[in-house]
């Protein structure tokens, strides 16, 4: 038998159904809010949702509120807690340095990301701080989890803002 074994078969599907969760969130937070198309999901280590959020710092004019801070408050007025151990956080686009050392203190244990952020992500693309062993937390990284899909978003929402033709797949 080749291919991918059955175990990492089934979470690329999860990682791939999480993802498409927040992908669909980055589209509400354009639609709806105009905001940059962001999403983000957090999973707790049962499977269960904890929390959820969309771009909302346009709207809010709050800096800090992006897709991920907004999913991590959420998850942590659930639980009642400000650690939010052994969960996954699902976002569109690589986490910036707020946000990502944000996962740190919140004690996330993984990070799946879309897009690679090449002016501010913090996850590898310009800084790596969540692999920095000054930490006293380490937060696993995956990077490109359907990320032609977040990045035709994130291209789009830009290209229409500066009156330019959208994109298709094929021409990413």
């Amino acid at each position: 038998m080749t291919g991918i074994p059955a175990s990492d078969s089934a979470e690329v599907a999860n990682d791939e159904q999480w993802m498409r969760h927040a992908l669909a969130l980055a589209d509400r937070a354009q639609r709806e809010f105009d905001e940059i198309p962001v999403g983000a999901v957090l999973v707790g280590a049962d499977g269960a949702l904890l929390g959820e959020g969309w771009n909302l710092n346009i709207a809010s004019h709050d800096p800090s509120a992006h897709a991920e801070i907004v999913a991590m408050r959420q998850a942590g007025k659930a639980l009642g807690n400000h650690r939010l151990v052994g969960s996954t956080l699902y976002v569109t686009l690589e986490p910036c340095a707020m946000c990502a050392m944000a996962l740190v203190h919140a004690r996330i244990a993984r990070v799946v990301f879309a897009a690679t952020d090449p002016k501010t992500g913090a996850c590898g693309s310009v800084f790596d701080l969540l692999g920095d062993p000054r930490h006293n937390h380490r937060v696993q990284v995956l990077g490109g989890v359907l990320a032609k899909d977040a990045s035709l978003r994130l291209t789009n929402y830009f290209r229409a803002k500066r009156g330019r033709p959208l994109l298709t797949p094929d021409d990413l």
